[in-house]
């Protein structure tokens, strides 16, 4: 079950789904990791019912969300599939749409933390470590990089004097590329890969590796950003926010 409490179309307390993109060609894996989120979302949030649903196990998104509940895109940027293939598989639901994972203001804090635990734990100077922020990018709009460009230009913001660049795996720069300029510039520095991803898909199983490998990187590469351990305390906080917001106008 993909769900904590009873699936009534009439809820009796605040409903949430938690949705993402899924992978088609394989989709019990990553609904089983979407589920178990959303549990652990719900453990932060008592007296809700938080379900979820990817978008590659046809209708189940429909068949979880009643009206009035609130819908979470576990999503990195407010591209394509927030913007417009989501709300076409919600026509005729009165669900709440939230801004995606990606773009919560508090996110980027988090990717700092992350950066410094895994410096710490590794003997390694910040400052010195090169930085890697792999992204999707997207053929289908700019959204995707636009997102995950903001994103970097925050975390530069937050780690003064830090060497971060971007690559893609849709778009240029490449990420094989980028991870060639950190071999070629400076080669005996410290790097790290940051997947600026939500769920650890086949573009972080398969070509964020691959990518690496053709460039020779030799630094270490972190799990994604939506497996960081205060993730479903985020989740939790920004339902409550459009909650106590109220309906959408």
């Amino acid at each position: 079950m993909r769900k904590t409490r009873s699936m009534s179309q009439t809820p009796t307390c605040p409903i949430a789904v938690i949705t993402s993109h899924g992978q088609p060609s394989e989709p019990a894996p990553q609904e089983a990791a979407l589920a178990q989120l959303a549990s652990q979302v719900a453990q932060q949030l008592p007296g809700w019912d938080v379900r979820s649903a990817t978008l590659s196990t046809p209708g189940l998104l429909e068949q979880v969300t009643p009206g009035g509940a609130l819908v979470y895109p576990f999503f990195m940027a407010n591209g394509w599939f927030t913007a417009q293939v989501l709300p076409r598989r919600l026509t005729g639901i009165d669900a709440k749409l939230l801004p995606p994972f990606g773009l919560d203001p508090d996110l980027p804090q988090l990717a700092c933390d992350a950066l410094r635990k895994a410096c710490a734990d590794r003997g390694w100077s910040l400052a010195q470590t090169r930085i890697l922020l792999a992204a999707h990018g997207s053929a289908r709009g700019p959204k995707a990089a636009e997102a995950a460009e903001a994103f970097a230009e925050t975390m530069r913001a937050k780690l003064p004097g830090s060497d971060l660049a971007t690559g893609y795996v849709e778009e240029d720069p490449r990420i094989a590329d980028t991870a060639r300029q950190f071999a070629a510039l400076t080669p005996t520095r410290p790097a790290l890969c940051l997947p600026f991803f939500a769920q650890a898909g086949e573009h972080v199983r398969d070509d964020i590796p691959e990518a690496l490998e053709e460039a020779s990187f030799s630094g270490d590469t972190l799990p994604v950003l939506g497996a960081l351990p205060a993730v479903p305390s985020l989740i939790a906080a920004a339902l409550k926010r459009a909650h106590d917001e109220g309906p959408k106008p």
